[in-house]
């Protein structure tokens, strides 16, 4: 099995349709799928420009612990975005931004960390992907500036192969520490941070 890299959002669950609006702009604006409808828990609705299991049927999460979605997200050329253009293939678009899919984005309404936060995961496709995630400054600041605008408290760059979570994003702050360095011994001490879910 490849590489498995996911930015991991954590928010309060009345930001979840906030979230998915503003994560839905950074979607090619080409894109030739139908809208998907999606019902959200408490009665929030959004309308995405995604697939869910590749399909465009409406998706109700109105009373499931997870959603899952397909998608496709742009991102402004950096060095590392360039490099990737020309070895694995997205082309640089006119503007100067890439477009990188799959992008899986898996919505749990009750996190690990947390049963009062909700998480979005964006999941890279393949291992090539997952190194992208690790390298592109870019990549990480489109993550995180989503976390900002989403009314985030905290975005994780999870490397699923053992290795520490990367705290990138918390409380307001960009910021670079691992999981199990002295600021954050363990994700116990990570999610002390973070303010009730309900404040």
């Amino acid at each position: 099995m490849g590489l498995v890299y996911s930015y991991d959002i954590y928010l309060r669950p009345r930001h979840v349709a906030r979230a998915l609006t503003t994560l839905a702009t950074l979607a090619p604006p080409n894109r030739t799928v139908p809208p998907l409808k999606v019902n959200l828990p408490g009665g929030d609705h959004v309308v995405l420009p995604f697939t869910s299991g590749f399909k465009s049927d409406p998706v109700d999460c109105s009373t499931s612990d997870t959603c899952e979605f397909d998608t496709a997200l742009m991102f402004e050329a950096d060095e590392t975005l360039r490099e990737y253009s020309r070895t694995d293939g997205p082309v640089l678009e006119g503007d100067g931004r890439i477009r990188i899919g799959y992008i899986y984005v898996t919505v749990r309404f009750r996190t690990f960390l947390h049963p009062g936060y909700v998480s979005i995961e964006c999941w890279a496709a393949t291992s090539g992907m997952s190194r992208l995630f690790a390298r592109s400054a870019s990549v990480r600041r489109v993550f995180t500036d989503l976390t900002a605008a989403s009314g985030g408290v905290c975005c994780l760059l999870d490397t699923g192969d053992g290795a520490p979570e990367q705290v990138c994003w918390l409380n307001g702050e960009t910021i670079d520490e691992a999981i199990g360095g002295p600021r954050f011994p363990d994700t116990a001490a990570l999610v002390a941070t973070w303010a009730d879910p309900e404040a």
